[in-house]
């Protein structure tokens, strides 16, 4: 270890005094010296390794070049070297980011070798300190980063998970999960939710005469048209083929009625529109099951359901084309 110490000192016979001692412990060259405050400002401190300064010098005192050259470099590390005399003065020095005093009394030249050893062994646990500080800083940054990605990530696959990918509607493992909520929350806020099953009446017959791929077509169309009636707390599902299921919270029997009906009449003018007036053999239409929970006092999320789904083949098996209404006991048209 051959350091670069700089010596702060006015009195030529101590100055020569500690080179001595420190070059006999840690080599030749390796002390340079000032004899000012203003002479340690213009030394090029990139390439001093510990600064010994004197409490007393010709223009000032340690307490200045502790803040003077701590501006130029804030990790230097400056040993003052103080008479007994003036020790609230190097301890005054230590607040303002010195670090360690010497008290220049008995055989302190002896020890200064050693003092100066130790106070560098300080500065190099510092610096690795404050690498390993960065380090970890950055290693944190990266770690958030990381983890915003898998969040982003995760949060993707989940709604790839709960989306039905033809229809963009959830699918039918996250409109049971979503089915369980809302009935807890109507449940527990005692109020009302409806649940309406609807399957399209001609959907076997549109595939087998214009294809599979026209038959996709008619399902995403039917979910723009569903959701374009929706309300954000509402929640509309593919429950499996050209069935699917409208959750209406906070709703009651006659509310959805209405949603219900405007749904059926955009379907009937959109589907008129751009299918059944090119293909007149082909009939198509909206067959739908509504029950809502206050009138089906349903005791489950899967009992709610089962009723707008016996609603819905009732209205199928009596006409298709029409909405039914889950009535205890009975199943009453619209």
């Amino acid at each position: 270890m051959n350091p670069k110490i700089l010596i702060i000192e006015e009195e030529a016979r101590l100055l020569d005094q500690m080179r001595d001692a420190l070059e006999q412990h840690f080599g030749s060259s390796c002390v340079q010296y000032c004899c000012s405050v203003f002479e340690a400002k213009e030394q090029d401190l990139l390439h001093v390794d510990l600064v010994l300064t004197s409490m007393d010098l010709p223009d000032g005192s340690a307490l200045d070049v502790v803040e003077n050259l701590l501006v130029k470099r804030n990790d230097l590390p400056i040993v003052v070297m103080a008479d007994e005399s003036i020790i609230e003065l190097a301890i005054q020095a230590i607040k303002q980011g010195a670090y360690d005093c010497i008290i220049r009394g008995g055989d302190w030249l002896t020890g200064l070798p050693f003092i100066v050893e130790k106070n560098l062994a300080v500065y190099i646990v510092k610096m690795e300190n404050e690498q390993l500080r960065k380090r970890l800083e950055r290693t944190l940054d990266q770690l958030r980063v990381k983890n915003e990605q898998l969040e982003m990530v995760v949060e993707k696959l989940e709604d790839i998970a709960a989306t039905d990918p033809l229809t963009g509607l959830a699918n039918r493992r996250a409109f049971a999960r979503a089915l369980g909520r809302y009935f807890a929350a109507s449940t527990r806020d005692d109020t009302d939710l409806a649940c309406i099953m609807i399957d399209l009446d001609g959907f076997k017959a549109l595939n087998d005469t214009l294809g599979h791929q026209n038959g996709d077509k008619l399902l995403q169309h039917t979910s723009r048209v569903l959701q374009q009636f929706l309300r954000r707390s509402d929640l509309a599902g593919r429950f499996g083929g050209d069935e699917f299921v409208l959750l209406l919270p906070n709703t009651n029997q006659q509310r959805a009625i209405q949603v219900a009906e405007r749904i059926q009449d955009e379907f009937r003018k959109e589907i008129s529109r751009q299918i059944m007036d090119e293909h007149d053999q082909i009939k198509l239409s909206m067959s739908m099951g509504l029950a809502t929970l206050r009138v089906s006092e349903a005791k489950s999320p899967q009992a709610l359901i089962e009723c707008a789904d016996k609603t819905l083949y009732a209205a199928k098996r009596s006409g298709k084309d029409q909405l039914l209404v889950y009535q205890p006991k009975r199943t009453a048209k619209v």
